[in-house]
C-alpha cells in the first residue's frame, strides 16, 4: 500500500561540485523508480542547531513522494552510504496533513556585547576565587 513520505535531507556544504546535485539526482531517480514525487523544497544552507562532523551549516532539501515500504528501504539504504550526506529523515504523512511550510529567513545575526560591568565581576570573582 503506497503511502505519502516526507524526506527531509542535510547535505554536506564542503562536499565538492554537484555532489548535491548528484546525490538530489539519485533520489529523484530512485522515487521515479517505485513511486511519485510530490514535491521537492529547496531550503537552501541554513545553521544548525548542533554541529555535524564539525559542520555548523548544512544544505536543506525536502521530497514529498508517494511510495510503498521496498522504496522507503531502497532510498534509506541508498542514503545510508552516500558521501555527501549528513543526516536524513523519512516520515509518513497522514492522510489531509498540511504542506510543508516555507522556511523564515535567516534574520541578521547582531553582535551581542556583554553587559555593562560583567568583565569587572568576573574578575573579581575569579581573584576571589583565586585566593
Amino acid at each position: 500500500m503506497a503511502g505519502q513520505y516526507d524526506l527531509i535531507m542535510i547535505l554536506d556544504p564542503n562536499a565538492p561540485d554537484g555532489r548535491h546535485e548528484a546525490i538530489l539526482g539519485d533520489v529523484r531517480g530512485a522515487v521515479d523508480s517505485g513511486g511519485a514525487i510530490v514535491g521537492e523544497h529547496d531550503w537552501g544552507m541554513r545553521r544548525m542547531a548542533f554541529e555535524i562532523d564539525h559542520r555548523p551549516e548544512g544544505a536543506y532539501h525536502l521530497f514529498q513522494f508517494e511510495g510503498d515500504n521496498a522504496l522507503l528501504e531502497r532510498i534509506d539504504h541508498m542514503l545510508k552510504i552516500t558521501d555527501g550526506v549528513l543526516r536524513f529523515r523519512i516520515i509518513k504523512l497522514k492522510p489531509g496533513a498540511p504542506p510543508p511550510p516555507e522556511p523564515r529567513p535567516d534574520a541578521p545575526r547582531q553582535q551581542r556585547e556583554p553587559a555593562r560591568g560583567s568583565s569587572e565581576r568576573v574578575a573579581a570573582r575569579a581573584a576571589a576565587d583565586a585566593g
